[in-house]
């Protein structure tokens, strides 16, 4: 059923992409209006700066996306994205040092941003109603009557207004499309935020051919953890790392801390890789070959637009993406989340028989549910840091007791996950998005799991080992059940 004649798009990043999809069966036209110029292949554009950055495309994500652009999933990893188990291949260093290798229930599709988002025009641009419209500029909002009704923009030819009978607002973290609403009738909308001072810095390399890759590298993906000891240490140590690699032989080397400065230059990179956990990052960097300068990034702060508490929501709108709930990107939620999203308008576009009041509340309610999940994550730990600033900060006394606590019950779960089947597929959910952290912790069977875990490391009874050496190589052997058993 057709719910009208236009809808209109307002970015063409992944969030936008992903909304047209959702739209295209329920209006005769779907306009995307994107700023930049697109490129045909998979590279980067000036709207975009976070695409210089690894991007983690979770499971929640690859479904929902997935389910809006059937072989979406096929066609990445056939365009050079890596279909991969973390647990087996990527070395892992966390509290104590390596973790071992051993199959789980969490798999993950390994690609660039670029890729991430040329994959998704092409499959947009089959769809026959769809029209991606470059170079356009949006300036304003038409209203009537508590209704969205069209877009202002500035389009090459000159001012242009669209009619439009639904709007989706998928501009992102700058979105002003909040100010257009104020300035229109509508009251401030409450927002909620957290900025814990991330920054992260990357560069791109080109890995060796396989013929001179060393024996050691079983792995395809290096993870260095935050230190959790308060002894003095290099500020490198308190630093997230990844060697993410992506399609095209590639990896991004990234580096990134909550409140630290972190390096500009590619001659401080490599001098800031050299003092991090594990001598291997850096050893790995000497064997690539780097294709691009030092791309640095600051805005990171969590940001919830609290749209679903307005009284009398216009009509006609919605909100997908950054533009509503913007994550720090340390954890990966951001793609997952918007295509979540747009997955769920579809579903509410599905069961409409109108784009009334009731609509535009009915949606922005089970959005608020969805969105809960990954700010309640992001929370759990960004709350922690004496640098957070926000409407979300905690006293000084609950923020020391969840400092002390947050990187302690990770590496608890993360270690029972490694002996515990259950509580692997349980935490593999909670990363995935698929499960809140409240679900899990309310399990009765993972918090068996959690306690037995606990009572064996006392014991030293541990089944699975960990806790290897950081400055030497990462053991390759499996460990899995199976494995072992053999």
């Amino acid at each position: 059923m057709k719910l009208g004649k236009t809808a209109v798009v307002l970015g063409g990043s992944v969030a936008g992409l992903c909304t047209a999809g959702a739209l295209a069966p329920y209006f005769e036209q779907v306009l995307v209006l994107e700023r930049d110029e697109l490129p045909e292949e998979a590279e980067h554009r000036r709207g975009v700066p976070q695409s210089k950055h690894p991007h983690f495309l979770l499971n929640s994500g690859r479904r929902a996306i997935t389910a809006l652009f059937p072989g979406f999933e096929d066609d990445l990893v056939g365009a050079g994205g890596l279909h991969l188990m973390p647990s087996m291949d990527a070395a892992y260093l966390d509290r104590d040092g390596w973790s071992a290798r051993k199959r789980s229930a969490m798999t993950m599709v390994y690609s660039s941003r670029i890729l991430i988002e040329r994959v998704l025009r092409d499959k947009v641009r089959e769809l026959s109603n769809v029209d991606i419209r470059e170079g356009v500029a949006v300036r304003g909002l038409a209203t009537a009557a508590g209704a969205v009704t069209g877009v202002e923009v500035a389009a090459p030819g000159g001012e242009e207004h669209l009619d439009a009978d639904f709007v989706v607002d998928a501009m992102g973290r700058g979105s002003p499309v909040a100010n257009w609403l104020v300035a229109a009738g509508w009251p401030e909308p409450e927002v909620r935020t957290l900025d814990a001072k991330v920054t992260y810095t990357s560069r791109w390399y080109e890995l060796p051919p396989p013929e001179r890759r060393p024996a050691s590298w079983w792995w395809r993906h290096l993870v260095l953890m935050p230190t959790q000891d308060r002894g003095r240490h290099p500020a490198e140590h308190e630093f997230l790392v990844n060697f993410f690699p992506i399609e095209g032989d590639r990896v991004i080397a990234c580096m990134g801390s909550w409140g630290l400065e972190m390096p500009r230059t590619a001659d401080a990179f490599g001098e800031s890789a050299r003092r991090v956990r594990t001598p291997l990052f850096a050893a790995a960097m000497d064997r690539c070959t780097p294709t691009s300068e030092v791309h640095l990034t600051r805005s990171t702060g969590n940001r919830w637009r609290r749209y679903d508490r307005w009284a009398n929501p216009p009509r006609g709108l919605a909100f997908v993406g950054d533009s509503i709930c913007a994550f720090n990107p340390f954890y990966a939620q951001g793609i997952s989340s918007a295509s979540g999203s747009a997955l769920l308008l579809r579903e509410h576009l599905a069961r409409a028989t109108s784009l009334d009041a009731g609509f535009s509340a009915r949606f922005l309610a089970a959005q608020q549910d969805l969105l809960q999940v990954p700010w309640t994550l992001a929370m759990a730990r960004d709350r922690g840091y004496e640098c957070a600033e926000g409407t979300e900060r905690l006293s000084e006394r609950k923020r020391r007791l969840l400092a002390a606590v947050s990187a302690p019950a990770f590496s608890l779960i993360v270690g029972a996950a490694r002996e515990d089947d259950v509580v692997d597929e349980h935490f593999a959910k909670v990363f995935n998005l698929d499960e809140s952290l409240g679900e899990m912790m309310r399990n009765p069977r993972v918090l068996a799991g959690l306690a037995r875990y606990c009572v064996r490391s006392v014991l030293g009874r541990h089944r699975v080992p960990y806790g290897f050496d950081p400055h030497v190589e990462p053991p390759a052997t499996d460990y899995s059940p199976a494995a072992v058993a053999g």
